[in-house]
């Protein structure tokens, strides 16, 4: 069996060593950085990558399966806000309509000591998730039913968090009315965003006063062999948002901040 030694071992690197496992290669990664992507998690993203296909079967979970594939445009977009050091062990997070996982689950398998919320509004996708930790043998996380309309205005869930989450198709303004609700005041809301955030930002400056919030850093991310450019943006939560907010279900689509 050939062995095949990667320094620098970053989750960037996570494609090749899919790869090579694949040729049935042995890897020995190694990292000055004792939190650095290692080669157990290939395990557990590959048990993800199955379970997820398994389900896509008869849910419509993602309409992407190839392996490839799912590795970068979901697993490697999703924790390559890592390397910047805000998913730090003990931190409480939650990802809000968080649909196949993405990306709290891959949050959880590169920082098991984060405290995880996954909030859905489909109990199917719920019970998706819970075969997901089951599989991957994941403590500490807590599978949430609901609207994030509703849930953002519990006593146990609002202004509790210190990041809330969110890789979604709506618009920034709708975004930061949903999420930034379950941050506390010092904490962060991460939202991935695709092209043309630019337009975005400036949509949603009015929705940054009235919640509370400022842009602290805008993350470019390049992913192997795509084109498209992606972004995270962080948020800083300075203020507690008002208590209106949000609305109820279907104001925030229907009139944006």
């Amino acid at each position: 069996m050939k062995r095949i030694l990667i320094l620098g071992a970053s989750l960037m690197q996570m494609p090749a060593i899919i790869e090579a496992r694949k040729l049935g290669c042995y890897i020995i990664a190694v990292d000055a950085n004792p939190k650095a992507f290692c080669v157990d998690m290939v395990d557990r993203f590959e048990k993800y990558r199955q379970v997820l296909v398994e389900y896509n079967q008869h849910m419509n979970l993602t309409g992407i399966t190839e392996q490839r594939e799912v590795y970068i445009k979901h697993f490697l977009d999703s924790v390559a806000i890592f390397k910047n050091g805000y998913i730090g062990d003990g931190l409480s997070v939650i990802d809000v309509g968080t649909g196949a996982g993405f990306p709290g689950l891959p949050f959880k398998i590169c920082n098991p000591n984060i405290k995880l919320t996954l909030l859905d509004s489909l109990n199917k996708r719920i019970n998706f998730l819970k075969a997901v930790g089951q599989e991957l043998s994941l403590d500490g996380i807590d599978y949430v039913h609901g609207r994030a309309e509703d849930m953002a205005q519990k006593p146990d869930h609002r202004e509790k968090y210190d990041i809330a989450t969110a890789r979604a198709v709506a618009s920034l303004p709708i975004l930061l009315e949903l999420c930034v609700p379950y941050v506390k005041v010092g904490g962060f809301f991460i939202c991935l965003k695709g092209p043309g955030v630019d337009a975005e930002l400036e949509d949603a400056k009015n929705a940054m006063k009235i919640l509370g919030v400022k842009l602290v850093e805008r993350i470019d991310v390049s992913l192997p062999d795509q084109e498209l450019k992606h972004n995270i943006l962080v948020f800083k939560k300075e203020e507690p948002s008002p208590a209106k907010y949000p609305r109820k279900a279907g104001k925030p689509s229907k009139n944006p901040l």
